[in-house]
Order: C-alpha cells, then sequence, then structure tokens
C-alpha cells in the first residue's frame, strides 16, 4: 500500500490559546484511523505561549561577552542560558547545547523564524503532554484513534543541512526494532533499530517547508505500533554512550 503525505495548510497566525484543534478537523481533507499528524513545534509554542520579547531580557556580563565572540544578540545568549543544561559545544560562531528537555541542538531551539520582529520561541515545555492533549481532543470529537508526532528541525553530526525530528509523541511506538530477525541472507539482527517517528518528520517536512502556511501533515498508510507509554526520552542515547558530546 502507498504512503500517503498530506499537507494541512493553515494560514492564520497562531496565538496563545488558539484553538489548533480546528485546523486538523476541518477542511477538504479528514482524519481518519490509524493517521499520523505531524505538526510543527512553531504552532505549539506560540498556542502555549512560549515566546519572548526580546526587549524583556537583560542579559548577564556572560551571555554579553559569549555574544560578542560570536556574533549573536546577547539576549538570544541569555534565552538559550535559560533553556539550556549545559554547552555542549561553541565554534565558528554555532553554539550546541543540551536542552533543559534533553534535546542536543543549536541555541536551545530559540526561533526568530515566522515569529513577530522582536519576538523568539522557544520550545514546549513537554512536547509529549501537547501531543497526548492533541491526540485526545480529537479522538474525544471525531472518535478517530490516530498517532500524534510534534517536530522541530536539528542539524546532524558528520552532515550538511538540517532535518525534522520528532520532539513529542503520544500513540505511536518510537522505534522499529529487527533485533534478532533474519536478514535475506538468514543472519540475525544484532544492532538495527530504526528511529520510525523521526523519519516520520523527515518525510512529513517535504511537504511542511518552512515558508508555505504548512505547518502540520497527515501520514496515512503507514503501519505502526501504537504504543502510547513511550516519551521521547526514552530515544535518548546516553551520555556515556555518545560519541559525539
Amino acid at each position: 500500500m502507498t504512503i500517503q503525505i498530506i499537507p494541512i495548510h493553515i494560514k492564520q497566525e497562531i496565538q496563545k490559546r488558539t484553538d489548533i484543534i480546528k485546523y486538523f478537523i476541518s477542511g477538504n481533507i479528514q482524519l481518519e484511523t490509524n493517521d499520523i499528524l505531524v505538526i510543527s513545534q512553531k504552532i505549539i509554542s506560540k498556542q502555549e505561549g512560549k515566546i519572548i520579547k526580546l526587549s524583556s531580557i537583560t542579559p548577564s556580563i556572560l551571555s554579553i561577552g559569549i555574544a560578542l565572540e560570536y556574533n549573536k544578540d546577547p539576549r538570544i545568549i541569555e534565552i538559550m542560558m535559560m533553556e539550556s543544561k549545559r554547552i555542549v559545544k561553541m565554534k565558528d560562531g554555532v553554539i550546541i547545547v543540551k536542552t533543559k528537555h534533553g534535546f542536543i541542538c543549536a541555541n536551545a531551539g530559540i526561533d526568530e523564524s515566522n515569529v513577530q520582529h522582536g519576538y523568539v520561541t522557544l520550545l514546549p515545555m513537554d512536547a509529549d503532554k501537547s501531543a497526548q492533549i492533541i491526540r485526545n481532543k480529537i479522538y474525544q470529537i471525531t472518535n478517530k484513534k490516530i498517532a500524534v508526532i510534534i517536530s522541530d528541525t536539528f542539524g546532524r553530526p558528520f552532515r550538511l543541512g538540517q532535518t525534522d525530528f520528532a520532539i513529542g509523541t503520544s500513540g505511536i511506538n518510537l522505534l522499529a526494532n529487527y533485533i534478532g530477525m533474519k536478514d535475506t541472507f538468514d543472519r540475525s539482527l544484532r544492532v538495527t533499530s530504526i528511529a520510525i517517528v523521526d523519519e516520520i518528520c523527515s518525510a512529513a517536512e517535504l511537504v511542511m517547508g518552512k515558508i508555505n502556511h504548512c505547518p502540520a501533515a497527515i501520514i496515512r498508510n503507514y503501519k505502526f505500533n501504537n504504543k502510547t507509554s513511550c516519551k521521547i526520552n526514552n530515544i535518548f542515547r546516553e551520555y556515556e554512550d555518545d560519541l559525539f558530546i
């Protein structure tokens, strides 16, 4: 069966407490049971009020020093420090941190794009919870059991360009585990485990983009395990096992 990727266009600006559910259950495209709804982090952050006005931030001496060294806005550096557990790497104008959520990414996920000038968006406080709330509300209204993934764009070690990753999920298993299965030469697989939620986000990004008012997409006809108890931190690599940090 062919997998479909169906864009959901939202031209209205999302505000704090906007009822975003209406955009997913109305219009020409109707959700079906076993669909996977992928939603950009940006509209979740806006809807949850995770927006900061830069003029409200007073940077510390440390933030000012880092900003001068890396040619960045010291107010953004200050917010980044507030949103981070630790700095992983600073080099050539790039600052990689471990966020308080546990993500390893540039600038703690702070984003100036697709938001009013002079403001930035932060990552959702708990994207797993956000995904679960959306999934439950859609089920209450439509009686359709779907999965929900919240995505964001991160860079990757050893590769140019960015791709979308899952930062929160509900109703879908995070990994497809092939360990113990036989390959085409009848050998047992020992380490193969596919991060399907990340691959789904990357597929959805092909239609969502960054500039075409399409912050969500439906993945249809993909068979998945609808395990509901998985948290995104279940696929974080432990510090002592990570060769890159």
